[in-house]
C-alpha cells in the first residue's frame, strides 16, 4: 500500500474567468493499492486528461523552475519599483515630517511581513506548490469566495498596471521627444499625437514580450528593469540635493487642509499614495515559482534570502526618494509628483541630456515592468487553450495572445487616458487588500494556527485593520473625486 497527496479538481469544466489559473483545492490523502502498471505509488491519469504537472509545465509561469536567488532578486526588484514612488514626497506633504515617514515604516514593515507569509504558503502541503496567487485564495477561502476576492485584484494589477505601464512611459516618451527637439525645429514640428506615443511603446513592448517565452527567461529584462528604476529614483532625489531648494518652500500644512473633510480626504489619500507605492504582492508566489524546490533546498529558503536583499534595497530608493523630495520641494511639490516639481523649478539650470536620461530610465523601466506583470495574463490565457486542446500552445498561438493582450491594454490606455486619477479608488478596492489583508487571512485558514494565539491574534488584528483601511482609502478616494471632478477625456490621451 502507498498513499500520494493529489489535488481534488473542481468538477466544473476548465472554462475561467480571465486570469484565472488552474487551481486544486483542497487536499485529500488518497490510498493507491499496489497493482502491476502502478508505479512507485503513482496512479496514471485517465486517458484524455491533462496531469496537472504536465499542464503547469506548458505554461509561462512555471515553465521553468530553474530560477536562482539572484534572478528572485531582479524580478522582486522590477516589480517593486514603479513610478507610483515618485508620488511619495506629496503624501509627505499632507501628512508632514513626522506622520509621513512614521506611515512609510509601517506601509514597509507590513509589506514585509505579508511577504513572508506569502512566502512561507507557497507549499502549504510537501510537493504541492501554489504558484498563482488566485490559487492560494481559493485553496484558503474556497472555490466561490476565494475567486470572488481575488480575480478583480489581480486582474487589475496585472492588467491594470501594464495599461498605466502604456500611459506613463508613453507621457514619457512625449516629454523626451520635446526636450531633445526644441520648438521651432524641423523634429520640433514633426512630434506624434498622445496615441502614437502609446502604440509606440506598446510595440517596443510586444516585440520583448515575443523574445521571452516564460518568466524566468525574462530575467536579464528584469535585470535591466531594476537598474533602470535604481536609476532614476537615485538620479532624481540626488539631483534635488544638488540643485537646492526653490525660495519660499515651507513644511507646514495650511489650516484649511488639516481640518474638516478636506484635512481628513487629504490624509487618506496621502496613506493611499503611500500603501500602493509598496506594491508588487501580485507576483511573490509566481516569482517563487521559478525557483526549484527540494525536500532538502525548499524553494521558500531561497526566496526569502531574495526579499530581504530586494527590500533593502527598495527601501534605500523610496525612502530617500520621499524624504529628499519632501524637503526639496516641501508645499510647492505638484500632483505629478516630484519629477514634474524638479522639471518645473529645476529645467531651466540643468541639462536636457540629464533631465532626457532620467525620462529614458523611467520609460526603460516601464518596458520591463510591463513584461512582468503581464506574465499572469499570458499565463492564463495559455492555459485556457491548453487545458481545451490539451496540449502545449505552439509559438504561432503563443504570439498571437502576446499581440491579443498588448492589443486590449493599448485599447484601455487610449479609451482611458485618465485611469491614473481613478488608482487611489481602484488601488483602494485591489491592491491594498491583496498586500495587506488577504495574506493575514490565508495564513489563518490554511495554517490554522491556535485560536486566540499569538499568530491568530496577529494575522487578525493585522488583516481586520487593512480591511478598516481599505473600506476608508475607498471612501476618500470617491469624496475626493467628488470634490475635485474628473476629467474623462475619453480617447484624448
Amino acid at each position: 500500500m502507498g498513499e500520494v497527496v493529489v489535488p481534488i479538481e473542481d468538477n466544473s469544466k476548465h472554462v475561467l474567468p480571465l486570469y484565472l489559473p488552474p487551481t486544486p483545492v483542497p487536499f485529500q490523502i488518497i490510498t493507491i493499492k499496489d497493482t502491476p502498471g502502478a508505479a512507485a505509488g503513482v496512479s496514471l491519469p485517465p486517458q484524455g486528461v491533462v496531469n496537472l504537472s504536465e499542464l503547469e509545465s506548458w505554461l509561462p509561469l512555471t515553465e521553468s523552475r530553474n530560477g536562482s536567488t539572484f534572478s528572485a532578486i531582479l524580478h522582486l526588484l522590477c516589480s517593486g519599483i514603479g513610478f507610483q514612488v515618485l508620488f511619495l514626497p506629496v503624501a509627505f506633504a499632507s501628512l508632514g515630517w513626522a506622520w509621513g515617514i512614521i506611515c512609510s515604516s509601517i506601509a514597509f514593515m507590513w509589506q514585509l511581513y505579508t511577504t513572508w507569509l506569502l512566502v512561507n504558503l507557497h507549499e502549504p502541503v510537501p510537493g504541492i506548490r501554489c504558484s498563482r496567487f488566485v490559487r492560494m485564495s481559493i485553496l484558503a477561502f474556497g472555490p466561490k469566495l476565494g475567486k470572488l476576492l481575488a480575480i478583480f485584484p489581480v486582474m487589475y494589477l496585472s492588467g491594470g498596471s501594464c495599461v498605466m505601464f502604456i500611459i506613463t512611459a508613453g507621457s514619457s516618451m512625449e516629454q523626451l521627444f520635446n526636450i531633445i527637439c526644441e520648438e521651432g525645429t524641423m523634429c520640433g514640428s514633426m512630434s506624434l499625437s498622445g496615441t502614437q506615443w502609446f502604440l509606440v511603446f506598446t510595440c517596443i513592448a510586444l516585440i520583448i514580450a515575443q523574445l521571452f517565452p516564460n518568466l524566468n527567461s525574462i530575467a536579464r529584462v528584469s535585470l535591466t528593469g531594476a537598474i533602470t528604476s535604481i536609476g532614476y529614483c537615485t538620479m532624481i532625489w540626488a539631483l534635488s540635493i544638488s540643485k537646492g531648494r526653490p525660495n519660499d518652500v515651507s513644511y507646514g500644512i495650511p489650516v484649511a487642509d488639516r481640518t474638516g473633510m478636506t484635512g481628513f480626504g487629504n490624509i487618506l489619500n496621502a496613506i493611499g499614495i503611500i500603501m500602493l507605492a509598496f506594491r508588487g504582492h501580485n507576483l511573490i508566489l509566481e516569482i517563487q515559482g521559478t525557483l526549484p524546490s527540494d525536500s532538502k533546498h525548499p524553494s521558500w529558503k531561497s526566496m526569502w534570502r531574495g526579499v530581504m536583499v530586494s527590500y533593502m534595497i527598495i527601501a534605500m530608493c523610496l525612502f530617500p526618494l520621499a524624504i529628499v523630495g519632501f524637503w526639496a520641494y516641501g508645499n510647492k511639490i505638484p500632483e505629478e509628483g516630484i519629477l514634474a516639481a524638479f522639471t518645473k523649478f529645476h529645467g531651466q539650470d540643468t541639462s536636457k541630456y540629464v533631465i532626457g536620461l532620467i525620462y529614458i530610465w523611467l520609460t526603460i523601466s516601464c518596458i520591463t515592468s510591463y513584461q512582468i506583470y503581464a506574465m499572469p495574463a499570458f499565463d492564463n490565457l495559455e492555459f485556457i487553450y491548453a487545458s481545451s486542446k490539451k496540449r502545449r500552445c505552439p509559438g504561432w498561438v503563443r504570439a498571437g495572445i502576446r499581440l491579443f493582450f498588448g492589443g486590449v491594454t493599448f485599447f484601455i490606455a487610449v479609451a482611458f487616458p485618465f485611469l491614473g486619477k481613478l488608482a487611489p479608488l481602484i488601488g483602494g478596492m485591489a491592491a491594498v487588500p491583496l498586500t495587506f489583508v488577504y495574506p493575514c487571512f490565508m495564513w489563518i485558514w490554511i495554517r490554522k494556527p491556535r485560536p486566540k494565539g499569538a499568530m491568530w491574534s496577529l494575522n487578525l488584528g493585522v488583516g481586520s485593520i487593512g480591511i478598516v483601511l481599505s473600506l476608508l482609502l475607498i471612501v476618500a478616494a470617491v469624496w475626493k473625486l467628488d470634490d475635485k471632478g474628473l476629467n474623462a477625456n475619453f480617447f484624448r490621451p
